[in-house]
């Protein structure tokens, strides 16, 4: 069969047409009218905010798909094209009966009946693909969130929230970290909230608020501060704040290293008199702090559970890399201490995989506050690690390491920002240093 080729050519500054070459050629040879082509590239690119050149060979290739000479090409302006696909995974996914595996209850009645230790191994498998964790409701903020919802939420917050994110019909956010405050120090809390008749009344400003720019983000659980008078760890509290509540005004996209993650979305918030039934607080005023060890436990293992999995694959390039690459007339894995770095990275993953199995038990075994100390060790430990062997897997590959031509670059990001979500590497050393500090009474 004969096979039809496209070339498109690109005239940018004009110096050889006075208008656009395909006009000439391309678009009367395809029988597409150039003032109606043009028009829709621009209303698309005006409604989506898309590249317009992109929108341009994406429709080029679109119309060659209906007329029989070409593939369709992927819209990536375009959302419902992205839910679309990532809904046919979820609805594979629950075919296949690979759903909420993160929910530790042995009963089965909500989760898939693992224990932390058992979800260990199941999300560093999930870790090395990077739509494996949403495609099986098993992605951040959300499975934090309904661990909370699910341990201290009422029968109606339960029915209203976390029914709905149990069968991944929409997405959530948890708003605690703040512009203004460091927050390392997870009492401190500048966001207000005042009880004023049966509603809250909030005010203040978070940023890096994961998963809010997400259309399909319905609900935020809120830190926020109700008894500034009270002790420092009673002090906070945590509220159930819907998205779409009117004085809710998400002011950017908070960018990682460049990139803005996008739907998904890190968004910078302001709270301006939102107004919430009283009824909206989860289990009760002052109760904040407590509710955020409940949640950071799970969410930090969790982490790096999948971390491993990514560690994982960057070890797998590195050595497919210095075994098949040569230099000097030799692979390079022969060369320098490449063969040792191989090693290392080797080692290293061996012991954070049984760091954060040795977690996962004490979680199952003593209880998330209990085993602070063991997922404070890893939280430390894992992604510190982890960045590092990605960067040697990137050394070992030169410039295309940095490229699109491997995933490194983007596992690379991913893991360095986890340095600080769920709480820097400082903190976490410092729950794991004075731990052993108190072993001989010295602190």
């Amino acid at each position: 069969m004969k096979q039809n080729k496209i070339a498109i050519i690109y005239d940018f500054d004009g110096t050889l047409t006075p208008k656009s070459m395909q006009e000439y050629t391309l678009l009367p040879k395809l029988g597409i009218n150039s003032q109606s082509f043009w028009g829709n590239i621009v209303k698309e690119a005006k409604e989506t905010g898309g590249e317009s050149m992109m929108i341009y060979m994406r429709q080029l290739l679109d119309h060659a798909a209906e007329n029989g000479y070409g593939v369709p090409a992927f819209n990536v302006n375009n959302l419902e094209a992205i839910r679309a696909v990532m809904e046919g995974a979820k609805e594979k996914a629950r075919e296949l009966g690979l759903w909420n595996f993160f929910l530790p209850d042995p009963d089965g009645n909500i989760g898939d009946g693992l224990t932390n230790l058992d979800y260990t191994y199941v999300a560093s498998e999930i870790g090395k693909y990077p739509l494996a964790s949403e495609s099986m409701n098993c992605s951040a903020p959300d499975t934090g969130n309904m661990e909370v919802l699910e341990r201290v939420g009422t029968e109606e917050q339960k029915k209203q929230w976390l029914e709905p994110l149990l069968n991944g019909e929409i997405r959530s956010a948890y708003a605690m970290t703040e512009p203004n405050l460091a927050s390392s120090d997870a009492k401190n809390i500048s966001t207000s909230a005042v009880l004023d008749g049966d509603e809250w009344v909030i005010n203040g400003e978070k940023f890096y608020i994961s998963g809010a720019g997400d259309p399909r983000c319905k609900i935020m659980i809120t830190m926020v501060k109700t008894s500034p008078d009270a002790h420092p760890s009673k002090q906070q509290s945590q509220i159930l704040v819907p998205k779409d509540t009117p004085g809710v005004e998400i002011l950017e996209g908070m960018q990682v290293f460049g990139h803005d993650h996008a739907p998904h979305g890190h968004m910078h918030i302001k709270f301006n008199n939102v107004r919430v039934p009283k009824e909206n607080i989860l289990l009760g005023e002052g109760k904040g702090f407590e509710i955020s060890q409940v949640r950071l436990g799970p969410g930090r293992i969790h982490h790096c559970m999948r971390t491993i999995g990514k560690a994982e694959i960057a070890l797998e390039l590195m050595v497919k890399r210095a075994g098949t690459r040569e230099a000097f007339g030799k692979p390079i894995a022969k060369l320098g201490g490449n063969l040792e770095i191989i090693s290392r990275a080797r080692i290293e993953i061996n012991a954070m995989r049984l760091a954060v199995l040795q977690a996962a038990k004490a979680m199952d075994v003593l209880g998330n506050k209990e085993a602070r100390v063991y997922v404070s060790a890893i939280k430390a430990m894992v992604p510190e690690k982890a960045c590092k062997i990605i960067d040697q897997a990137i050394q070992m590959h030169g410039a295309a390491g940095i490229s699109q031509w491997t995933p490194l670059a983007g596992l690379y990001t991913d893991i360095r920002h986890l340095r600080f979500a769920d709480g820097p590497d400082e903190v976490h050393h410092m729950v794991v240093g004075r731990a052993e500090m108190q072993k001989y009474d010295l602190w």
